[in-house]
C-alpha cells in the first residue's frame, strides 16, 4: 500500500482502467476532455512493475471513495461544486466551476481542446481579439500559450490584454461565439449564467508558456498600451530567476523532480546566484558532479536552454499546486 500512495491521480487512474479491460476502459474514457487522456495515456505507457497487490489496493480505494459519493445523477452539480472547493479552495475552484458547470452545453469549444495549437491559431486567427480571447481563456494555459504563440504577432499583445481585463463572460457572449465556432466545428449554444474567465492570472499563466523571445514581444506591446496592466501581469508571472525566492526545502523537493541532464542545458543560460542557489540544495557529491557536466557540456541552442527552463519551471508550478513546495519563498509555515 505504501507504494500505491506514491502513484500520481493520473498513475491510479491507469492502474484503474488498465484493470477494466480495453472495451471498459474506452469507455470511461470516451468521457474525459483532451488533457485527461493525454495524461492517463501518458501514465499508461510509462507504468511498470505494477504487483497484483498494489492494484488491489487502488481498486480499494476507489471503491471506497465511490461509497461516499452522492448517487448518480442527483444533485451532482452541487457535489460537483462542493468537492472542487474543499479540494482546491474558493479561489482556485471557482474558475474551474465555470469552465466545467457553464461552459459544458459549449461542444464546439471542447472540440477545440482536441486540437492542435496552430490549428486553432489558423481558425481563429481572423476574429475580432475579444473573441480570440475568450476562447484562450477556456483553454488550459499551456493549450492556450501554444495558440497564442502561433497567432499574427499584431494581435499577441492585445488579446492578451483582453484575457487580463476579462472579469465575466455573459451567456449571450457564449453564445455568439459558439455560433463562430459552428462555422469550423460542430457544437451548440450556452447557457447560464455569466462565466468568470480570464483575468491578470489567466495571461501571465498563458505568457509565462510562450518561448522567451515572444513573451518579451507581447509584454512590451502591453506595456506601451497600458503600463499599469502591463506591470500587474508581470507580478504575478514565474520565470527562471524566480526560483531564488523559493525555500530550501522547496528547492530540494524540485530538484528532485528534475532529471540531471534537463538541469544541465537549463544552467547553462542561468546566472552565477541561480547556480549556487541549486548547488547549494545538493550533495556535496552531486553538486560537484552537476558542475563537471556543466563544463565538459559544449555549446547549447539559446532555444534548448529556454525550452529546458520553462520544462523546470512547468515542474516547479505542477509541485506548487499540489501544495508540496511554495514558489513565494519561506513565509508560509509547515506543521
Amino acid at each position: 500500500m505504501a507504494e500505491v500512495q506514491k502513484l500520481t491521480g493520473a498513475q491510479r487512474a491507469s492502474v484503474l482502467l488498465l484493470s477494466l479491460g480495453e472495451q471498459d476502459a474506452a469507455a470511461v474514457l470516451k468521457h474525459m476532455d483532451a488533457r485527461e487522456v493525454q495524461a492517463i495515456g501518458t501514465a499508461m505507457a510509462t507504468l511498470k512493475n505494477v504487483s497484483r497487490d498494489d492494484a488491489d489496493s487502488v481498486l480499494d480505494a476507489f471503491t471506497g471513495s465511490l461509497g461516499k459519493q452522492t448517487s448518480f445523477g442527483v444533485g451532482t452539480e452541487d457535489y460537483v461544486r462542493n468537492m472542487l472547493v474543499a479540494a482546491l479552495g474558493e479561489e482556485k475552484a471557482s474558475g474551474l466551476l465555470d469552465r466545467i458547470l457553464v461552459g459544458r452545453g459549449s461542444k464546439s469549444i471542447e472540440a477545440l481542446k482536441w486540437m492542435d495549437g496552430r490549428a486553432i491559431a489558423e481558425m481563429i486567427g481572423g476574429e475580432h481579439p475579444q473573441i480570440i480571447a475568450i476562447v484562450l481563456a477556456h483553454l488550459d494555459a499551456g493549450h492556450a500559450s501554444e495558440v497564442l504563440g502561433n497567432l499574427p504577432v499584431r494581435v499577441r499583445g492585445e488579446v492578451v490584454m483582453r484575457i487580463a481585463t476579462l472579469d465575466g463572460v455573459q451567456p449571450n457572449a457564449l453564445l455568439e461565439l459558439d455560433q463562430i465556432m459552428e462555422r469550423q466545428v460542430s457544437g451548440a449554444g450556452a447557457r447560464g449564467k455569466s462565466a468568470s474567465l480570464g483575468g491578470v492570472k489567466a495571461a501571465a499563466q498563458i505568457l509565462n508558456g510562450l518561448d522567451s523571445a515572444k513573451e518579451l514581444e507581447v509584454m512590451e506591446s502591453i506595456v506601451n498600451a497600458d503600463a499599469d496592466l502591463g506591470q500587474r501581469i508581470q507580478e504575478l508571472m514565474f520565470v527562471f530567476d524566480d526560483l531564488l525566492r523559493i525555500d530550501d526545502r522547496g528547492m530540494q523537493t524540485l530538484l528532485r523532480d528534475v532529471p540531471t541532464d534537463l538541469l544541465v542545458v537549463a544552467l547553462k543560460g542561468a546566472d552565477s546566484m541561480i547556480r549556487e542557489k541549486i548547488f547549494s540544495n545538493m550533495s556535496k557529491r552531486a553538486a560537484d558532479m552537476l558542475r563537471e557536466d556543466l563544463e565538459v557540456k559544449g555549446p547549447v541552442r539559446l532555444s534548448e536552454v529556454d525550452a529546458a527552463q520553462k520544462e523546470i519551471l512547468a515542474s516547479a508550478r505542477k509541485l506548487a499546486e499540489e501544495g508540496q513546495i511554495n514558489l513565494g519563498g519561506g513565509s508560509d509555515e509547515y506543521v
